[in-house]
């Protein structure tokens, strides 16, 4: 492929101008890892995505406002004559292998667990001989940031070894995934382990989420927010943004990576929600296949809930959680449709306090980024992604947008001057949702 080809193809990728100038760059590095094979690779862009609203809601059944950014990893890809998976982290030049084997053992603490897991659950819901991939990829999104590097790295490797296989022709595809929202459906079972109507489940990648990231990377709307609510995915509406309006984003430097603590108390969440799904089905009689759908059944609400779980109030926090965010999610919607960004940025600081209050996944950096950036003058603000860590937004008009990254940075390097040193910021527009070049 000729320099002249690639910047043609990545003019028809729907970037700002700014967004799309560094692509190139990604790209060529994600080719040039493939070495002889480079110029017949197939390339697809991958974006990195913002939770508007919906904390941890998605494998509730809940709803989110979701959305690209201009931010994500290049792939570019070949199959192979044989069964080998063989990934290449273009920027570090590390490189993983491994095998199309339902048997296959993924590293839990690396990030080829991410791609290994992907190869291990082809091979188990489509037995047969299967092509393996050359995979290479380079990425712009910081590392272990809450802007789901991890699942775009799946949806990444999905994608090669499905082309490489014509997945999308076997009848064990077609009889599950109808749509891209049943790919981003599968893709989150994929990730978490369950199963996913016929196609069987697998040992995951060890979270216990669900789907939201997958939804936003390959459903996602430019320029607006997509609200979806989950198990199963479901596009409820699309909701524009204001187009005089653009994220700032603050990496806070506080990794957010999914192991260890941070794994379990991310899981711990999850749990809280299957459990108390579980003991209000035992007390209310229902057989509601979501915790949200059994709260939107309950004809006194939050009154039968707390009945039902008397004496657990870590379950109860947890449903009051759900409760509360689901609401704040339509309501957001509603306000920005007609144009309220006063009643928008109320809610989102309703969602950012009781994630702190009930949720219990923020740490101080992610809080106070939050309330810097509305004391500067961000019409939203909210931390975002499974939380413990990670990043949050700003939503800002975008001719001051730089103005106000700059204020921000001097205001987190005042409060928290180690954590500064590390931390990323950056400024984006709700982008275009995976896309082959």
């Amino acid at each position: 492929m000729t320099a002249r080809s690639l910047d043609s193809r990545l003019a028809a990728l729907p970037l700002s101008a700014e967004e799309a100038e560094s692509k190139a760059a990604l790209f060529e590095r994600a080719r040039s890892a493939l070495g002889s094979s480079a110029r017949e690779a197939r390339l697809w862009w991958v974006p990195g995505r913002i939770e508007f609203l919906g904390k941890h809601t998605d494998y509730c059944g809940g709803p989110s406002l979701i959305c690209a950014i201009g931010r994500g990893f290049a792939v570019a890809a070949n199959s192979r004559v044989d069964g080998v998976i063989r990934v290449t982290d273009a920027s570090s030049g590390e490189r993983i292998d491994g095998e199309l084997d339902c048997e296959l053992a993924p590293p839990r603490r690396h990030w080829s667990n991410y791609p290994l897991t992907v190869a291990r659950r082809v091979a188990r819901n489509f037995p047969g001989p299967l092509r393996g991939a050359e995979i290479a990829f380079a990425s712009d999104l910081p590392q272990a940031a809450g802007l789901s590097s991890s699942s775009a790295l799946i949806i990444a490797t999905f994608l090669a070894l499905s082309e490489a296989n014509n997945l999308a022709d076997r009848r064990e595809y077609r009889d599950a995934i109808g749509s891209v929202e049943d790919l981003a459906g599968y893709l989150g079972a994929v990730e978490n382990g369950s199963d996913f109507r016929n196609l069987a489940g697998d040992q995951g990648v060890g979270t216990e989420g669900g789907s939201q990231d997958h939804t936003a990377m390959l459903c996602a709307r430019r320029g607006a927010l997509a609200q979806y609510r989950f198990a199963p995915v479901h596009l409820e509406r699309s909701v524009p943004l204001p187009n005089d309006h653009a994220y700032v984003v603050a990496a806070s430097g506080v990794s957010a990576a999914k192991t260890g603590n941070a794994l379990e108390l991310y899981n711990r969440a999850s749990r809280f929600a299957a459990e108390a799904l579980t003991t209000l089905r035992a007390a209310t009689g229902s057989s509601a296949p979501t915790l949200a759908a059994l709260l939107a059944e309950l004809p006194n609400g939050m009154d039968d809930v707390g009945r039902a779980l008397r004496g657990r109030a870590e379950l109860l926090l947890r449903v009051a959680h759900l409760h509360s965010e689901a609401r704040l999610v339509r309501a957001a919607g509603d306000a920005l449709g007609i144009g309220d960004l006063v009643a928008l940025g109320a809610m989102v600081d309703a969602s950012q306090s009781t994630a702190e209050r009930l949720l219990g996944n923020q740490v101080p950096e992610t809080i106070a980024l939050a309330r810097s950036a509305r004391e500067l003058g961000a019409v939203a603000a909210s931390a975002f992604g499974a939380g413990f860590g990670g990043s949050v937004y700003a939503l800002v008009e975008t001719g001051g947008a730089e103005d106000f990254r700059h204020r921000w940075v001097k205001a987190y390097a005042a409060a928290f001057p180690n954590r500064c040193a590390n931390a990323t910021f950056f400024v984006t527009r709700a982008g275009p949702p995976a896309t082959s070049l």
